[in-house]
């Protein structure tokens, strides 16, 4: 592999950073200067911090513990304070833990808690007194200032994993099994069995039928005997993950500005469960979606659509963009030419085209970063309430959550020697006060490391460890359904565009021939994402054999994790494939797929608990401002006002990767 030709501030040229301006427009925000990835983290650390201290994350197992791991935890160690309920926001990220904090909101003067707009001054405020947060507020303004920006495209959105509501659907007309079932299906019948209060009260107090409802049949990977959960149809299926807590409600309520509606705007929910050829099995999720599609090109004066898609819906929509193209008989039959006739624009923000390396400690022992950090008590409570042992088999029976693992292997995520997001091994970077402290070897290629052995394993081997304590039935569904590899020859990416197994990783197969398709990446950049783990041997009948090894390096575990640069929950490299289609004709992207890319800082507001307006955190960037914006301009028939802004390396990374061809 090449070496990594590093950048310092002082060879970065600020022309890399542009300003968003149009003629018609005035952008809403300002641009940031162009730094390196490390700067840009680094910079973010003392929010990180403070965030970490204010905020708890919660996934699957997490919320099972939000009573008694959580409440009681903290109680005990913070007996003198008042809290509120924590923020949910690791639904969607797969994040699970952090340590909450009082809500400064209620103490802070509410001027002090209001987004700077457009570089008001405090003076300026009363006059112009305009918060980026409200709804509606982005939509408002563009209207104020360019009044032809309207609905134009039909717009689809596709929301990432887990944050999709799942409801109960099982009726049983057997009386016996009514009678001998320790679970009453009548009781949950379209009762949200995730996202929602009913799922808070469920998983604690009857957490047995809860966690039958959501585990898949191992044998089929479709609904387990005696329950069945269907994704909640409509905006309400993403627009709120439980009240009070959005997640697409700032981008529905500006595209309604513009006067989008039901008949021209639709969110695509799906069951994240399943892995993805399931979805047209059980579901016919891309037919619909494909019939949607070419409805709306016929009643919209053969408009085409534009689909947003976040974290997990942008791996949905590459899927897509194959399936319907392919001929066979559970897939779309459209033919090549499909994509350019329907498609103007794929938006893909925050997308884990590449995978997220928390996936990987996910499966094998049920952790990740945020459980890491836990306090003693609420680690007890959540072991005593969901050990990891059932975390991770209730993880195992969520067959889409592998597609979520890293692809590319040692040419995207590094070997033992080198990884492209390598902090270096000088002493700077190893003091105390850089937040990618390292430890022995500097290269986050050390995927896992044993700090009892010595031992390390890169990605590819990291599977290993998955697949060593997994059941068959879980190997044998994920290798039918997935691959993580790379393509070794043009001739191979065109035979795999026909196999649906490599439809999740586009390092495997071609972009369609659609020259007049656009694709536009958003990511979020400067936040600190976990990126390797230190773990160690077990002999503990409730955990699996290998496990993150708390003890190490001190804090409380917090150097058991070690973090790059990302939006919290996916690193950098996961966007690579945005800059190598970018590069125009490729065997990657035959026809050459325009794509531009916008890299957002990380600029949370310390007393907003999700971030405010300049938040690129993976699930808060969904009410970034400047997100929207874009948005809205892509959905007006505007895109070409949206000037690309790349603010770290990785475009110079992926220009110097060992590519096979």
């Amino acid at each position: 592999m090449p070496k990594h030709r590093k950048l310092n501030k002082h060879n970065k040229q600020d022309s890399k950073t542009q300003t968003n301006k149009s003629s018609n427009t005035k952008s809403l925000t300002t641009n940031n200067e162009s730094k390196s990835s490390g700067e840009l983290a680094a910079e973010q650390l003392s929010n990180k911090k403070y965030h970490e201290k204010r905020r708890i994350y919660f996934g699957f197992g997490a919320i099972l513990g939000l009573a008694i791991a959580l409440i009681m935890g903290h109680i005990a160690t913070n007996s003198d304070t008042d809290f509120n309920f924590p923020d949910i926001d690791s639904f969607s990220t797969l994040d699970f833990f952090e340590s909450w904090t009082p809500n400064l909101a209620k103490i802070i003067p509410k001027s002090l808690l209001e987004d700077e707009m457009f570089g008001f001054s405090s003076k300026n405020r009363k006059k112009n007194k305009v918060n980026l947060s409200e709804d509606f507020v982005i939509g408002k303004y563009l209207k104020k200032m360019d009044n032809s920006i309207t609905a134009k495209y039909p717009v689809i959105m596709v929301p990432g994993v887990i944050t999709t509501a799942l409801e109960s659907w099982y009726i049983s007309d057997n009386e016996e099994e009514q009678k001998t079932s320790a679970c009453n299906s009548e009781s949950y019948y379209r009762k949200r069995l995730w996202g929602s209060i009913f799922m808070l009260k469920t998983m604690i107090f009857d957490k047995k039928c809860w966690l039958k409802a959501l585990k898949l049949d191992e044998s089929t990977g479709l609904d387990p005997q005696g329950f069945k959960l269907r994704a909640v149809g409509g905006f309400e299926a993403t627009d709120f993950f439980i009240p009070g807590y959005w997640i697409w409600n700032k981008i529905l309520n500006n595209l309604g500005v513009l006067g989008y509606d039901s008949n021209n705007m639709l969110t695509a929910a799906y069951d994240w469960r399943l892995a993805y050829l399931d979805l047209e099995v059980r579901d016919k999720y891309f037919s619909k979606l494909k019939a949607q599609i070419e409805i709306w090109y016929k009643t919209h004066n053969e408009e085409k659509v534009v689909i947003f898609g976040h974290s997990m819906g942008v791996q949905i929509i590459y899927y897509f963009l194959k399936w319907v193209e392919s001929e066979g008989p559970l897939y779309g039959n459209g033919g090549e030419n499909w994509c350019n006739t329907y498609i103007d624009s794929i938006v893909d923000i925050s997308g884990s085209a590449l995978g997220a390396p928390k996936a990987v400690p996910a499966l094998i022992s049920g952790e990740m970063k945020d459980t890491v950090q836990l306090n003693e008590a609420a680690l007890y409570g959540l072991e005593a309430f969901l050990n990891k042992k059932e975390r991770v088999d209730l993880l195992r029976h969520w067959f889409g959550i592998p597609a979520m693992l890293p692809k590319g292997g040692s040419l995207i995520w590094g070997n033992k020697t080198h990884a492209w997001d390598d902090p270096g091994c000088s002493t700077a970077n190893l003091s105390d006060s850089f937040p990618y402290r390292n430890y022995g070897n500097c290269s986050y290629g050390d995927f896992i490391r044993f700090s009892d052995t010595n031992e390390t394993y890169d990605v590819d081997a990291s599977f290993d460890f998955i697949n060593s304590d997994a059941p068959e039935w879980y190997v044998n569904r994920t290798n039918y359904q997935y691959s993580y590899g790379v393509a070794d020859s043009p001739e191979k990416l065109e035979e795999n565009n026909h196999d649906h197994k490599y439809w999740s990783n586009p390092l495997e197969f071609q972009l369609p021939k659609a020259p007049d398709m656009k694709i536009y990446c958003f990511y979020g950049v400067g936040n600190p994402t976990e990126r390797s783990y230190v773990y160690k041997h077990s002999n503990l009948t409730t955990d699996p054999p290998f496990v993150v090894d708390y003890e190490f390096g001190g804090q409380g575990g917090s150097r058991s994790v070690f973090l790059t640069d990302g939006d919290g929950t996916l690193p950098l490299l996961t966007h690579t494939m945005c800059h190598k289609w970018a590069e125009g004709v490729s065997a990657y992207n035959p026809a050459g797929v325009q794509v531009k890319i916008v890299e957002l800082k990380h600029e949370p507001k310390k007393y907003d608990m999700r971030g405010g307006a300049k938040s690129a955190e993976h699930v808060d960037i969904l009410g970034s401002a400047e997100l929207n914006e874009y948005l809205l301009k892509i959905a007006s028939g505007k895109g070409e006002e949206i000037e690309e802004r790349i603010l770290t390396d990785l475009n110079i990374w992926v220009k110097e990767m060992n590519w096979p061809f």
